[in-house]
């Protein structure tokens, strides 16, 4: 099975090009509703950053899959793209964190309730998941596989529930309290 363009198939195997493509991918369709809709920035960051958990938590999947099949190249590409969502999803946040500061969930009652539960859960992950991601991320580029695997069994579902729970920080946040609370 060979590949005719060398050029297009080279380009393929770097990460950077698998996180375009599906930024892209995903991203036109929501970023035309967004313009359409006139939201304000402040609202459309916050999109895109659930945007970059839910690019990550795609990768995850995609990268778990490709290593249960054997497929170390693509395991190793998928793993480093969710990797660069997650490195410019933490940057963007930061970022929005600085010029808008906290945003506290308007609701009161059970709803809030279980906000703040994923909200602390995806936080305490968060901390915990970055030093477990970085050297689970090391020791694959050094190709230390044992080592490797042992703290990817511990990282992987982690860096997934953060992910995961990330994009749900966001909807529970903005759209379902906008809704219920009419902000």
């Amino acid at each position: 099975m060979g590949n005719s363009d060398p050029v297009a198939g080279a380009r393929f195997e770097r990460p950077f090009w698998w996180a375009v493509f599906a930024l892209v991918l995903l991203a036109t369709p929501i970023a035309g509703f967004l313009i359409e809709s006139s939201m304000a920035w402040d609202q459309i960051h916050p999109a895109i950053n659930a945007l970059l958990n839910a690019t990550t938590a795609v990768f995850l999947v995609l990268g778990w899959r490709a290593v249960r099949g054997g497929n170390v190249a693509l395991h190793r590409t998928c793993m480093l793209t969710a990797f660069s969502a997650s490195v410019v999803f933490l940057a963007s946040y930061l970022v929005r964190f600085a010029l808008s500061g906290s945003h506290r969930y308007p609701g009161t009652g059970w709803d809030r309730t279980l906000y703040l539960i994923v909200l602390f859960t995806h936080m305490f992950g968060a901390m915990v998941a970055l030093p477990l991601v970085l050297r689970t991320v090391y020791l694959g580029l050094r190709d230390r596989r044992a080592s490797h695997r042992r703290i990817a069994r511990w990282t992987w579902p982690l860096w997934m529930y953060v992910s995961v729970s990330g994009l749900l920080v966001y909807l529970m946040l903005y759209p379902i309290a906008g809704r219920l609370y009419g902000d």
